[in-house]
C-alpha cells in the first residue's frame, strides 16, 4: 500500500541558518492533493504564529514536501 508523507521544514534566509525539519500536527495522506494542501495551511498556521518583526528580520519560511513511500 502506498502512503504520502509530509515533511515541513521551517527555514531562514539568515546566513549559517539552515531549514529545520519540525514536527507537525497531520503528516500522513492518501494522496499528493491532500498532502500538497495541507503543506501549505500548515505553513500557513506556522507563519501566523510568528510575529511580523521575527519573519522580517529572520527572513522566516516554511518549506514542504509530500513523498510517497511504500507500508506494509
Amino acid at each position: 500500500m502506498i502512503k504520502v508523507f509530509l515533511f515541513m521544514y521551517i527555514c531562514s534566509t539568515t546566513p549559517g541558518n539552515e531549514c529545520k525539519l519540525i514536527d507537525i500536527k497531520l503528516n500522513q495522506f492518501k494522496d499528493i492533493y491532500e498532502c500538497t494542501l495541507s503543506g501549505y495551511q500548515q505553513s500557513e498556521d506556522i507563519i501566523l504564529e510568528l510575529s511580523r518583526e521575527f519573519v522580517n528580520k529572520h527572513g522566516a519560511h516554511t518549506k514542504f514536501l509530500c513523498q510517497e513511500q511504500s507500508t506494509i
